[in-house]
């Protein structure tokens, strides 16, 4: 007995003492976007419970800059010790990077993806003063006024970016594209009349919608969404198979020992299952993550290969 005893603590006692003490000092998390946005909503709603769950403070840091990449660069070259991580999105994650040159990172090699913490359909919102009403009303505005309008991003070649170029793409509209350096910026800027259309993440905009300071017309799922029955999807709308959405992940370095990341992912998936968590997260526009780290490595590269295509096909530069 003594002897199994040791041979099953044996994978604890190689682990540095570090690991096996984790955490033992707060940790970081970094968001590659300034407040107010999907990442920023996202990061905070589960920071309270993810502390209590880890046993230490989680420091919430926004670095804005490159689209999402300065913050998922410097997680990519962190020590992997568990003390900083990343909430990610798919933009800054899996599609930007590879298109850089040159890419700051190897999305594959230099992320280590640890648990999906949830996803967003898009919603394309207009001013409460535009005198578009509905989605055919944009399309018809649009065309009538080529290189007229324009739209809004948090950055280039993020989702709200490639969706707004694929449906010019597709529907044979030209717009002039405004990126910022997080949603947040763009939401005083549509506010104020002064963007024509966004394309962005449906938490950020949810609350504008219902208080009827922005005018909802489209959502970029291929089906109606829960939170919004009666606006048509884009896909239903003329344009099937049209679908986007953004994810937001917790990455760590590469590197990091399993069962710090074991740790972290049963500690995600853990709060994301609590009644109360889960329906604030679902109030606020968001379908709940979960899952392994496997699971998250894998819509990882899926997403990469599946965007690469969107962009080739559409033409899109980083500028």
């Amino acid at each position: 007995m003594l002897y199994r005893r040791a041979i099953l603590a044996a994978p604890a006692l190689a682990l540095p003492a570090a690991a096996q003490s984790w955490p033992s000092r707060p940790i970081s998390m970094l968001i590659g976007f300034a407040p107010g946005g999907g990442t920023d909503i996202i990061a905070r709603a589960i920071q309270p419970q993810l502390q209590e769950e880890l046993g230490q403070p989680i420091a919430m840091e926004n670095r804005p800059g490159a689209s999402g990449t300065l913050a998922a660069g410097l997680v990519s070259r962190a020590r992997p010790d568990g003390y900083t991580l990343l909430m990610t999105t798919v933009s800054a994650s899996a599609v930007v990077p590879p298109a850089m040159n040159p890419p700051p990172f190897d999305i594959i090699r230099d992320q280590l993806p640890v648990a999906l913490a949830g996803t967003v359909p898009l919603v394309g919102v207009v001013p409460a003063s535009s005198p578009v009403r509905d989605f055919q009303g944009f399309l018809a505005h649009a065309r009538a006024n080529p290189g007229v309008l324009n739209y809004s991003s948090s950055g280039v070649m993020t989702q709200q970016h490639l969706a707004a170029e694929t449906l010019s793409f597709e529907a044979g509209l030209r717009m002039a594209h405004i990126p910022f350096r997080g949603t947040g910026q763009a939401v005083n800027e549509i506010l104020a009349g002064r963007i024509d259309i966004a394309f962005d993440t449906l938490p950020t905009y949810l609350p504008h919608i219902r208080a009827g300071r922005v005018r909802a017309i489209a959502t970029t799922m291929p089906e109606r969404v829960e939170w919004l029955p009666d606006i048509p999807s884009v896909a239903e709308s003329g344009f099937p198979g049209f679908n986007a959405n953004v994810w937001y992940m917790v990455i760590a370095p590469p590197g990091t020992h399993e069962p710090i990341v074991a740790r972290i992912n049963q500690g995600v998936n853990r709060i994301l299952a609590e009644p109360g968590l889960r329906r604030r997260v679902i109030d606020a526009g968001f379908i709940p993550g979960g899952g392994t780290p496997a699971d998250a490595a894998r819509l990882l590269r899926d997403d990469a290969a599946r965007y690469a295509a969107v962009i080739q096909r559409a033409g899109i530069r980083p500028e």
